[in-house]
């Protein structure tokens, strides 16, 4: 793709919604309509409208079930069959990726699911077709902790000097998903053949965002690499830039509650999920990943 299509959103008076803002930069909250109308022909238009405007959407206290959260999920597309398959926790829905530290009783096991999460990433930029949106609902959530935030890379790209505009502009990092688990999780989580399905690709570190026409930082703790560049050089660069790219002011911090859905635009966010106490605390996710287009 060589040119965005710009997205002109509907007139908000059109819609049979409200919108409640959850951050300045970021964020909102469908209210007055159920899951079920959300997912119609109609209203799905202008659901669809919020999300690309806001970059995220937020529904309380919905009923899914994970045949729904699919059929949700693949309103907005391709919903993405999670190469590390140890994370599929559905035998009718390997769409569903699951976080959870409970053992067969039930009882919290002490292990985190997943440490790559607690870092700023983007969903699926390890693939050559990268992550558009992620759904994600809460089953059941920790009192303290294990929270996710959001960071605007709209408003990183914006927010960078001209300069720096300039020195990552036509840049390429080599995104790498056994590079991210296995330095964050301590030993490789991943099989020989799990790598062999995802090399590392190679994405701008500036996209420019396919409906919206507007430009973002695009890196997150997947990137390993700058192409045409010396290793350790490279990395350096990507560790400033995403150190710059999340500011407090920048960032919508999530603090989940059970029966919540949270669909965010992977090509203008950055998240991470923060620590709780995986030995006393319950932490039950279902995650829906859905593919997007190659950046550019």
């Amino acid at each position: 793709m060589d040119t965005a299509v710009e997205h002109r959103p509907a007139s908000a008076t059109d819609r049979p919604f409200e919108v409640r803002p959850l951050h300045p930069a970021l964020g909102a909250e469908i209210v007055g309509i159920t899951l079920e109308e959300a997912v119609g022909e109609a209203v799905f238009a202008k659901i669809y409208d919020v999300f690309l405007e806001r970059g995220l959407i937020l529904f309380h206290d919905v009923d899914l079930p994970p045949a729904t959260q699919v059929a949700f999920a693949r309103r907005f597309g391709e919903v993405q069959v999670h190469v590390m398959n140890q994370y599929h926790g559905y035998a009718d829905h390997p769409e569903i990726y699951r976080l959870a530290n409970l053992d067969a009783d039930g009882n919290p096991n002490g292990k985190h699911p997943d440490m790559g999460t607690l870092y700023w990433h983007t969903d699926g930029s390890w693939r050559p077709t990268t992550g558009h949106a992620t759904m994600m609902y809460s089953e059941m959530v920790p009192s303290e902790g294990g929270e996710t935030h959001f960071a605007d890379m709209y408003g990183a790209y914006e927010a960078l000097s001209p300069q720096w505009k300039e020195r990552l502009s036509g840049l390429k990092a080599f995104h790498n998903l056994d590079f991210s688990r296995t330095r964050r999780h301590g030993h490789d989580p991943m099989t020989e053949e799990q790598k062999a399905k995802v090399p590392p690709v190679a994405h701008p570190v500036v996209r420019t965002h396919p409906e919206t026409g507007r430009k973002s930082l695009f890196l997150g703790d997947h990137a390993e690499w700058i192409e045409g560049m010396d290793y350790a050089e490279g990395r350096a660069l990507i560790e400033e830039v995403n150190a710059m790219a999340t500011p407090d002011h920048l960032v919508y911090r999530h603090h989940w509650s059970p029966r919540q859905c949270i669909v965010w635009d992977n090509r203008c966010l950055l998240h991470r999920a923060t620590e709780y106490d995986p030995a006393t605390e319950r932490r039950v996710m279902r995650r829906c990943t859905v593919l997007g287009d190659r950046p550019y």
